[in-house]
C-alpha cells in the first residue's frame, strides 16, 4: 500500500479535517489542507506532494481550474472530490488531467483504491512520456546525423559508410553524442563562405 505526502483543497472545513483524519489514518501525510484551488496550485508547485485531493467547487479557482493547472505542469496527480457524478462533469475532469474520481460522500475504504488508482495511472503517464522524449530524442539525432552524413558525402566524396564512422570517431574522440556532433558539421556548413 502507498503511503505519500498528499495536499487537500476543499472550502468546507469539516471535509477538510474528515479526509485529514481518513488519509493520517491509512497512513498518509498530509502536508496541506487548503480551501481553494489557487493555494492547492501554489503549494504543489512548493511543496511538490505524492497527490492533490481536489473539491470541484471551490471559491476562487474551481477544483477543475487547478486540476488542470498541477495536470499541465506535472507537478503531482490529481484525485477530485465531487458531489457531481454527471457525466459532463466526469468529462470535465478528464480534460483538465484528473486521473481518479471520487463520489461524496464516500468512506474510508473506498479512498486507498482511489489514492492507488491516481497515482499508478500518473507513473504510467510519467513512463509514456519519457518514452515519447526518448523517441523524439532519436528521431531528431538521426535527421542529424543523416544530415550530417549527406554534408561530409558531398564535401569530401565518403561513401555513407565512411561518414557515419567518421562521425562516430568524432563523438568518441571528444567525448559529445553523434547529435552534437552532426549538428556541430550542419551548422559548420549552414555558416561555410562557400554557401553564401
Amino acid at each position: 500500500m502507498f503511503t505519500g505526502r498528499i495536499i487537500i483543497a476543499d472550502d468546507d472545513p469539516i471535509i477538510r479535517m474528515d479526509l485529514t483524519a481518513m488519509l493520517q489514518e491509512l497512513g498518509h501525510q498530509v502536508i496541506a489542507a487548503v480551501e481553494n484551488g489557487d493555494a492547492a496550485w501554489r503549494l504543489a508547485q512548493s511543496l511538490k506532494p505524492d497527490l492533490v485531493i481536489l473539491d470541484v467547487m471551490m471559491p476562487g479557482m474551481d477544483g477543475l481550474q487547478a486540476a488542470a493547472r498541477i495536470s499541465s505542469q506535472r507537478l503531482a496527480p490529481v484525485l477530485l472530490l465531487t458531489a457531481y457524478s454527471e457525466a459532463p462533469m466526469v468529462e470535465q475532469a478528464i480534460r483538465a488531467g484528473v486521473l481518479a474520481y471520487l463520489v461524496k460522500p464516500f468512506r474510508k475504504q473506498e479512498l486507498q483504491p482511489a489514492v492507488e488508482i491516481a497515482l499508478a495511472r500518473y507513473r504510467e503517464l510519467s513512463a509514456l512520456e519519457g518514452q515519447i522524449d526518448a523517441l523524439q530524442e532519436q528521431i531528431e539525432t538521426r535527421k542529424a546525423v543523416g544530415k550530417a552524413k549527406a554534408i561530409l558525402m558531398q564535401r569530401f566524396g565518403m561513401s555513407d559508410r565512411e561518414a557515419m564512422r567518421r562521425l562516430q570517431a568524432q563523438s568518441l574522440s571528444l567525448n559529445r553524442s553523434l547529435k552534437q556532433i552532426a549538428e556541430a558539421i550542419i551548422l559548420t556548413e549552414e555558416i561555410s563562405p562557400t554557401n553564401n
